[in-house]
């Protein structure tokens, strides 16, 4: 092989290291010079990598494309990995991390980024993604120069803040210099089709930039019914399981505000299972009253036939089945102030009137919005492809498989009401309560949750904070303790209103607490006293035990209400942990936050 000697003055090499490598690469073959060059590139790669520089791939490597995701119920973690399957069957390099187990001090090492995150209540990230979300918007976060990104954000259009999570990630990656490789979509509950649409466009654009000729491999089908990796026939969202119910019981007493139900269903036969923490989808149908007060006031007779993703169907069928009819989005009011021809509908759209819009859609349906603003005759084709499609509605399981591995137990709220001068119904919650007695069937399917699980180690304690039906899960995990013979400690906080009519599972938690499985249990029934109290209050007046538990190495969870209950007993934890930790509030926030890395810290609040 022939090569010019190396200058060692026009080198960083002393003398000794110029003469030792002009003897080695005159010795080598062809070959072994190129795997010498390999060799020193990647040694390279390295060393820049650990110092914090971003590498420019050589040009036979492909960059690695890291795919976050921020998931509440599993639904972002779902495009993830389908996003990665098909990145790898095109030839392209790819990884999925969720956002909670990921290092945020690597962004400045990423090739390029793909975000697919869910937004949590009113415009807050997923608890997963929380800590991502804070780094990405502080000073701390690296400049991104050039490195390409795409964004898919999941939300709910009845909120307000639809998608926030994904439009904060989108508009911080570009301030920092990334380069967007396609514009962001933001999907509503329905998603499918457009996450579908957006990683087919997002993986074609990549296999151009990338060189990999984008096209996908055999093995790739489409997510959803649209894009997904082939996977075994079995009972999912796609095709849910016809579980037979067996029980309907009021748990509540006679006298309660509320009527709450134990529900069993039968898995028999299925082969779903499902882990504590895990919840399940209930594919509900609409109240007959209310279609047919939806016909009367759009003026349509119900016969019309109409598109469905289960083929045509009458449009009182598609209505009862395929359809959400109860629910104002802002999306279902711009389409029908097409029709409408209201200044004041159309007024109340303007960007200006955002919170009147929202306070007009408060408590209010489809109907009253027709009723509201009278439309030109509606074309019952047309009327369809306003409304978004009726989802499934999910409910923590109340019950270990393993304990009972042919049913599956669900506590059911019943949501009634009356505003704006008519009542009100919940679609799933009544439509379990109400129209399903036992020897009939409810169709569902098995929502997994990673991000609420027990502990591994059955002799970790566990403290678990549920008032009213967040308790749910904790049936679950008590249950599958009990199955297990784990000889972890187990506290429990309940609350509600009324002792006497609102102690959910009475006679379970009283038979736990007597065999010592349960550990111990405080209760708070708020309207049982003149000052009411609740689960934060006993948090509170047991803070020299609770703490004592988590520095024993306790795993804490919370279930239940998210815009009061939740932030409450957040804050109660953090003057806990700060008094009897003898730290700042700052201090005892930054520990939560390190409970929640490590998973000792679990939340699933809606």
């Amino acid at each position: 092989m022939r090569v010019n000697d190396i200058n060692e003055h026009a080198s960083p090499l002393d003398r000794e290291q110029a003469r030792c490598l002009n003897e080695l690469v005159k010795s080598l073959s062809a070959d072994q010079a190129q795997w010498i060059s390999g060799y020193l590139a990647g040694l390279n790669a390295a060393g820049a990598g650990e110092a914090g520089a971003r590498v420019a791939p050589s040009a036979t490597e492909k960059p690695t494309i890291t795919i976050l995701y921020g998931s509440e119920t599993g639904n972002a973690e779902r495009i993830a990995e389908q996003f990665r399957a098909q990145a790898e069957d095109r030839g392209l390099n790819a990884r999925a991390l969720d956002m909670a187990d990921y290092k945020p001090r690597d962004l400045k090492k990423e090739q390029c980024l793909v975000l697919v995150t869910a937004t949590h209540g009113e415009g807050d990230p997923p608890d997963p993604a929380e800590e991502f979300h804070e780094f990405l918007h502080s000073r701390k976060a690296p400049g991104l120069a050039g490195v390409p990104y795409a964004v898919l954000g999941l939300g709910d259009s009845s909120y307000e803040h639809f998608c926030q999570t994904g439009k904060d990630f989108d508009a911080r990656l570009a301030e920092l210099g990334a380069e967007r490789l396609h514009d962001r979509v933001d999907c509503d509950v329905d998603y499918d089709e457009p996450a579908a649409h957006w990683t087919e466009t997002v993986l074609k654009r990549l296999g151009e930039r990338f060189d990999s000729g984008g096209e996908p491999g055999p093995n790739v089908v489409a997510i959803g019914s649209q894009a997904r990796t082939r996977q075994p026939s079995a009972f999912g969202r796609d095709n849910p399981f016809p579980a037979e119910v067996l029980d309907n019981l009021k748990i509540t007493g006679r006298g309660s505000n509320k009527e709450i139900r134990h529900i069993e269903l039968s898995l028999a036969d299925s082969g779903l299972s499902f882990e504590p923490g895990d919840a399940l989808s209930i594919v509900a149908r609409n109240h007959d009253e209310v279609i047919f007060e939806l016909l009367e006031a759009v003026g349509l007779e119900g016969s019309e036939v109409v598109p469905t993703p289960r083929g045509e169907q009458t449009l009182e069928e598609a209505l009862r089945h395929d359809y959400e009819i109860t629910t104002v989005t802002p999306p279902f009011l711009g389409a029908y102030a097409e029709f409408a021809d209201s200044d004041e509908l159309n007024r109340l759209l303007e960007p200006d009137n955002a919170g009147r819009l929202t306070e007009y859609r408060w408590g209010r349906h489809i109907v009253d919005v027709v009723r509201d603003f009278s439309a030109r005759e509606l074309d019952a084709k047309r009327f369809v492809t306003m409304l978004r499609k009726l989802q499934p509605r999910d409910y923590s399981i109340a019950s270990s498989y393993n304990a009972n591995p042919d049913e599956v137990h669900l506590t059911v709220a019943a949501v009634r009401y009356r505003s704006h001068g008519r009542e009100r119904h919940g679609v799933a919650s009544t439509y379990l309560s109400d129209r399903v007695e036992p020897g009939e069937t409810v169709p569902v399917y098995v929502q997994r949750n990673k991000n609420f699980k027990l502990p591994a180690d059955d002799a970790t304690p566990i403290i678990m904070i549920g008032p009213g039906t967040g308790v749910a899960p904790f049936r679950a995990f008590v249950e599958e303790r009990e199955h297990r013979g784990a000889d972890g400690r187990n506290w429990l906080f309940f609350g509600e209103q009324h002792f006497r009519t609102d102690f959910l599972y009475q006679t379970d938690w009283q038979r736990w607490l007597r065999d010592g499985i349960l550990t111990r249990m405080d209760v708070a029934f708020s309207r049982d006293t003149e000052n009411k109290v609740y689960v934060q209050h006993r948090l509170l007046e047991n803070a020299r035990d609770l703490y004592a538990w988590i520095q024993d190495g306790a795993h804490l969870y919370v279930c239940g209400d998210a815009d009061r209950m939740a932030p409450d007993v957040h804050e109660a934890l953090t003057t806990i942990i700060a008094e009897q930790g003898g730290m700042s509030a700052d201090k005892a926030r930054d520990y939560l936050k390190s409970l929640q890395r490590e998973k000792r810290y679990q939340r699933d609040v809606y």
